[in-house]
């Protein structure tokens, strides 16, 4: 990736593809060489960014929400999953189809902002940074929580410090030792889901629940409806927040254009067919919705299918879920933070730096850690209330984004990364729709508070565009990376 290209002011307008800045003063304009500053380096596969993003989602996390999905569907979690990754495709397919027009870094910021308003786009922006601020300090407490029921006699916050600082580490040190790191993490986690599903096979077939593996039960609960089974899927939907944040990426990724909707695609579909293959194994050695406890249902079932030291697997799997998923959280959010930055919209000497030694946002990555040390007050319940607003909200306007998109390329005559054929309509329009329906339904039926803290956070966002924009009567500023 050559260097930044071009910055300027809105009156000086933007010159793409030569390497300098541009700066203006009443009628003349000085060019000042800029061919030096650090850049993004683009070393990511597509492998590299699938796992990234499989990491963001932590599949191992179906285990851990299983109890309340169970209990919300009345027993058909398979099939809650079933309909949430079937409505996720439709989004994923908008972000994949958006990551070929724009491949840049920055997500739904990036994408909103170039196809409908710039305003907008920092609204997106501004919203969803709340998510991704707050997110990786939601895992850090949840890993922590795990470690401290496994080590009463190591303090809370020792947990919470430990999490962050490693993490923090890894995320300086750059994404070639992030994908080492996330490689072999994931493949453990891969193993504990594949022990408990091993084993979930031999209890059924010993009697234990349906005393059969081929059972609709897992589809059709018992006594479950369709409300019931997509209020299952609200909670199920939560489980795929991160396949999006792979897009944050993209200036890292080798051949973008052909790489990121592929790696979008199957982060979304593997994700989906790990959390409909669980939640049905695990269903069918506890039928039905009814626990003890619904959100630590999983722990019980590990306990029955293989006692105390598979148990201590399971935990040992989802304290390593947490940490793989705090490593790829903390880099996405440090990513939009940087685009941003970059841009102009927030304070560019601290927000818009690499480092010149490891080509990472520093900076962004430690305030996302001293963000997450709130974690040391808060409680798990209290911590999540801070994320999913800005998530759904992006996902609603990327889906609209697309159809804007693709109307104004058929009103230039057509776009070779969008299509021109029937099918174009399809993947362009039918599919977005369906995404943005489903989005904006589960967007409205958040829990209170979520709405409160995102509509009060995205409060703060219109004042701070107001003074961006002179009152609104101007765009925001933007950074215009060099076409290469």
């Amino acid at each position: 990736m050559t260097a930044p290209a071009i910055e300027a002011s809105a009156a000086s307008g933007i010159i793409q593809g030569t390497g300098t800045r541009v700066t203006t003063a009443s009628a003349a304009a000085t060019v000042i060489s800029d061919t030096k500053a650090p850049a993004f380096r683009r070393t990511m596969g597509l492998r590299s960014v699938t796992m990234m993003g499989l990491a963001y989602m932590t599949p191992i996390i179906a285990l851990g929400t299983f109890g309340v999905i169970a209990s919300d569907s009345h027993g058909a979690a398979a099939m809650s999953y079933l309909v949430a990754t079937i409505a996720m495709l439709f989004t994923a397919n908008s972000y994949g189809r958006m990551s070929l027009l724009h491949p840049e870094s920055g997500s739904a910021y990036t994408y909103v902002g170039k196809t409908i308003s710039r305003k907008l786009g920092f609204l997106v922006g501004w919203a969803v940074l709340l998510d991704y601020m707050f997110l990786p300090m939601v895992v850090w407490l949840i890993g922590a929580s795990y470690l401290n029921a496994l080590f009463p006699t190591v303090p809370m916050w020792a947990w919470i410090v430990g999490y962050i600082v490693l993490d923090t580490g890894i995320n300086i040190l750059g994404v070639n030792v992030a994908d080492k790191i996330n490689f072999v993490l994931m493949a453990f986690q891969a193993l504990v889901i594949v022990l408990f599903v091993g084993l979930s096979i031999r209890s059924v077939l010993g009697g234990t629940g349906t005393g059969t593996l081929l059972s609709l039960s897992p589809f059709t609960g018992q006594g479950s409806s369709i409300s019931a089974v997509v209020a299952g899927a609200a909670v199920a939907a939560y489980s795929f927040l991160g396949f999006d944040a792979v897009t944050t990426m993209s200036e890292e990724t080798k051949d973008p254009k052909r790489t990121m909707p592929r790696a979008i695609m199957l982060v979304a579909m593997i994700g989906g067919l790990i959390f409909i293959g669980v939640a049905y194994f695990t269903q069918l050695v506890h039928p039905g919705g009814a626990f003890v406890d619904s959100s630590s249902a999983a722990y019980e079932i590990a306990m029955t299918i293989g006692g105390n030291l598979f148990t201590s697997v399971f935990v040992a799997g989802l304290c390593i879920g947490q940490f793989t998923s705090g490593i790829a959280t903390q880099a996405s959010a440090s990513r939009l933070m940087y685009v941003m930055g970059r841009d102009g919209v927030l304070p560019k000497k601290v927000f818009g730096r690499l480092s010149k030694r490891f080509g990472t946002p520093v900076p962004c990555i430690l305030i996302i850690a001293a963000v997450g040390l709130i974690a040391l007050s808060l409680d798990v319940a209290t911590s999540t209330s801070f994320v999913n607003f800005g998530a759904f909200t992006s996902f609603t306007l990327v889906n609209v984004s697309l159809i804007v998109a693709y109307a104004k390329s058929r009103r230039t005559g057509g776009s070779d990364e969008l299509g021109t054929d029937g099918r174009s309509v399809v993947r362009n329009v039918v599919f977005p729709l369906l995404g943005a329906f489903f989005c904006f339904y589960l967007l409205m039926h958040l829990d209170v508070n979520a709405i409160v803290l995102g509509l009060s956070w995205l409060a703060i966002g219109v004042v701070i565009l107001g003074f961006l924009t002179k009152g609104f009567r101007t765009n925001p500023p933007e950074y215009a990376a060099d076409a290469a």
